[in-house]
């Protein structure tokens, strides 16, 4: 069982890997069979919009209810507890790929930026993504991702998720990971209405989701949470206030 536990976590970890690569060029409509612009089943551009829609909400659903602490309590009394997290990660995984195939492409042009300033958001594209990556180093990548628990299953101990600290990214806003993926989303050169239905369609569910995530975050670590939500923006890395007290510490966001 325990290396059951671990190659489960190990295929997790490897298939986010393979989804997150394959997400980058479908947003930037490079390098993969089918993107947001191009590729998959053709279909009108109502049957288009709402199919596109529907398989996002679907991830957004997905994402909501697993990653909800009361969630959490009932789906480990069916599964090992070490397995919960590789279990949302594998769900999220089959989610993409379902979108991956079944995204309706809607190729017309809505703007097309060439020379310098095509530069300049291609920077920006791959500027977000370099923020999101590095934002998951700056928790705990492996704890959120699902394989630290698996490696400690297997090893026989119990696993303790991390004390997180306002450092980095986290010292500039709340939810850097998100506001990356953000920024990567309307960076493209070249948006298509297939890249706009995503990029507007995610960037409505990353703030409704995040209202949601911040409430279990408060409920569950009190004034150090309402301190930390007092001194460090949300998304947007405007200036605030400070309170003199340090590093205000919570657990890892869940994503």
């Amino acid at each position: 069982m325990r290396l059951f536990i671990l190659l489960y976590g190990l295929l997790a970890y490897a298939g986010f890997h393979a989804a997150f690569l394959y997400l980058i060029g479908f947003v930037a409509n490079v390098a993969v069979p089918t993107s947001a612009a191009a590729g998959g089943p053709e279909a009108t551009l109502t049957t288009a919009v709402l199919i596109d829609v529907g398989l996002i909400l679907l991830f957004g659903v997905q994402h909501c209810i697993m990653a909800r602490p009361w969630f959490k309590r009932r789906w480990t009394r069916i599964i090992p507890r070490a397995m919960e997290r590789s279990t949302f990660v594998l769900t999220t995984v089959g989610v993409l790929a379902l979108m991956y195939w079944q995204w309706r492409p809607l190729p017309d042009v809505v703007w097309h930026v060439e020379g310098s300033w095509a530069t300049v958001l291609w920077v920006l594209f791959a500027s977000g993504w370099l923020v999101a990556v590095v934002a998951t180093f700056q928790i705990d990548h492996f704890e959120l991702f699902g394989l630290r628990q698996t490696i400690a299953a297997f090893r026989g101990r119990g696993s303790q998720s991390p004390e997180f600290r306002a450092k980095g990214f986290y010292g500039m806003v709340r939810h850097p990971l998100m506001l990356g993926m953000m920024i990567s989303f309307w960076s493209v050169p070249t948006m298509t209405y297939g890249g706009l239905v995503f990029a507007l369609t995610f960037t409505v569910f990353i703030l409704v989701a995040l209202q949601i995530e911040e409430r279990d975050l408060l409920s569950a670590h009190g004034r150090d949470y309402a301190d930390y939500q007092d001194r460090v923006p949300m998304l947007l890395p405007l200036p605030r206030s400070r309170k003199p007290d340090g590093n205000a510490s919570s657990s890892r966001a869940a994503q």
